[in-house]
């Protein structure tokens, strides 16, 4: 009982940006996380992969945090969702691989097939550019910064000062808009 009070206290210093915090924690979990996710999986690295990369997630996202009454569990959830995460990852990874080597004898693409594909994609091109103009000022905005610039909704939101619900439903009702444009 004492452990998971020290636990919470942790979880508590680290949420508030205390370094030295998140490292305790790490110590205090690392060997029931590691046991726990080999439970789960015998690839001992994608367990401690998974069990590091849950630690540094907690740090990059440690002002967004909530307050957890049993710190072990939430870990242990993470764990085991990071670890599903990357064997859907590493099988989507294998399934394309084995995808592209059947449809594809990794041949070369002769000079017409090239010139082909090229129209093809500045047909494509041209086609979004279109569709995109038709969107009205604010989503043609939000859907460069998030495509073409690649920042997260929470950038988005900080940037245009919206609450990150309204820039997500604005990209979401201009992809909406493009998928109708472009059919």
């Amino acid at each position: 009982m004492l452990f998971e009070e020290d636990d919470r206290v942790y979880w508590e210093q680290m949420r508030a940006g205390n370094k030295q915090a998140l490292f305790e924690l790490y110590n205090n979990m690392y060997f029931h996380l590691i046991r726990f996710g080999l439970k789960l999986n015998a690839d001992d690295e994608l367990v401690k992969d998974c069990v590091n990369q849950i630690f540094l997630n907690l740090w990059d996202k440690r002002d967004r945090l909530v307050p957890v009454d049993n710190v072990k569990s939430y870990l242990m959830t993470s764990l085991k969702r990071c670890m599903l995460d990357q064997l859907a990852y590493a099988e989507k990874m294998t399934d394309a691989v084995n995808k592209m080597g059947a449809e594809e004898d990794w041949e070369e693409l002769s000079y017409e097939e090239i010139m082909i594909r090229l129209q093809q994609d500045d047909e494509l091109k041209s086609k979004l550019q279109t569709a995109i103009k038709q969107l009205t000022p604010r989503q043609m905005e939000l859907i460069q910064l998030k495509f073409f610039e690649g920042l997260t909704y929470e950038q988005i939101a900080e940037r245009t000062s919206q609450t990150v619900k309204t820039a997500y439903n604005t990209i979401y009702d201009a992809i909406k808009t493009l998928k109708r444009l472009l059919k």
